[in-house]
């Protein structure tokens, strides 16, 4: 019974490692709609039916900016990781965008 409940104790321990050594942020996006961007054509409307509601906002060299990612990372594997960030001219369009992903 001992062994039995060691056992246990070793396996419910692992899973909690497993568990904790994980780490998500952000949240999924469209990127088969990355290639639809147009710089100086694309509107924040656009971006915005194509992708959703930004997972961050803020203000890059003036001009406004949308972040959309997901990062994962992990103790026992590699980080996935993959993010757009849309700057925006001041009539709102599109005036550059970089797309990144570890997949």
């Amino acid at each position: 019974m001992t062994l039995l409940r060691s056992f246990k104790f070793v396996l419910i321990a692992l899973v909690l490692a497993a568990v904790a050594g994980c780490a998500t942020v952000g949240h999924d996006f469209p990127t088969h709609n990355v290639d639809q961007i147009r710089i100086g054509e694309t509107t924040r409307a656009d971006i915005q039916e194509l992708f959703g509601e930004p997972w961050r906002t803020g203000i890059e060299d003036g001009k406004r900016t949308w972040t959309y990612g997901k990062y994962k990372w992990s103790a026992f594997g590699e980080a996935e990781t993959t993010d757009l960030v849309v700057r925006f001219n001041q009539d709102g369009t599109v005036s550059s965008y970089v797309y990144n992903t570890t997949e």
